[in-house]
């Protein structure tokens, strides 16, 4: 029996949208030569994370290798898709040569490259995977919108929107800072939430941030109605949350801890 070589598996988190998020070393990885390979929704369609690097002055290598990953929910579909797509990346990863997925924001949150490398591991357990962090959308949104997303002991939920406006009520008791990420779907209906609980001025929308049509928008009300982009979210801040107690307490275990 011989041993089989592979090459590496690198995820290279490229940040949300501005080229200059991209971290040294992605940057690095990216002008490694190291193939590349990079995802799209549809065959011959345009890649968002390409075009991060793009901007950024790096040309495509000729060699580099798209991956359809299809925007439906139907497992059927998926599970086909993400069967072609390992498959296709072992065949490459066989040659013995790295490769580099190109991701878009940080490559361990909500990111493709995790289910990719799960499957491909499944497949080949040998194959060495390396993930390269990134800046999320999330705070690069904070970032330009002039927000503190967390203080001290203040709490932060970053979760899907999908989970619904039930699960989205109770943590905005359970938390100070709540980020809702893929807002476009239930966008009306967390809205109409927000302005219940009196949330709307102290929340805040950023659709593309770092990326050319990058919107901020604190008059959440004028979003109602509106056809938003995917690639968009909401930072919602609860000031009327009591927070002293919970801080006051942490320090009391802290003191506790310490004696």
């Amino acid at each position: 029996m011989t041993d089989k070589r592979y090459g590496r598996l690198i995820g290279a988190s490229l940040g949300p949208g501005d080229p200059e998020l991209i971290t040294r070393r992605a940057w690095a990885t990216l002008q490694s030569g190291a193939r590349w390979l990079y995802p799209v929704k549809k065959a011959e369609e345009s890649s968002y994370a390409l075009a991060i690097a793009d901007r950024g002055g790096l040309a495509t290598p000729a060699d580099a290798v798209a991956l359809v990953f299809p925007m439906t929910r139907d497992p059927a579909i998926l599970a086909k898709a993400w069967s072609r797509a390992a498959a296709r990346t072992l065949e490459l990863l066989a040659e013995g040569r790295d490769l580099v997925f190109l991701v878009e924001g940080d490559a361990s949150t909500f990111a493709t490259f995790g289910h990719l490398a799960r499957v491909v591991r499944e497949l080949a357990p040998e194959v060495e995977v390396e993930t390269i962090p990134g800046v999320s959308s999330f705070a690069a949104a904070a970032g330009a919108a002039g927000l503190t997303l967390a203080e001290e002991d203040e709490t932060l939920a970053v979760i899907p929107a999908a989970y619904g406006t039930g699960v989205i009520d109770h943590l905005l008791d359970e938390f100070d800072t709540l980020v809702l990420m893929k807002i476009k779907p239930l966008l009306d209906e967390v809205l109409d939430l927000l302005e219940r609980r009196g949330l709307l001025a102290s929340s805040c929308f950023v659709e593309k941030v770092g990326a050319p049509g990058e919107r901020i928008i604190r008059d959440l009300a004028s979003l109602k109605g509106q056809d938003v982009g995917y690639l968009s979210l909401l930072l919602v801040q609860n000031p009327k949350r009591v927070r002293g107690e919970l801080r006051r307490g942490c320090r009391r275990r802290r003191e506790v801890s310490a004696a």
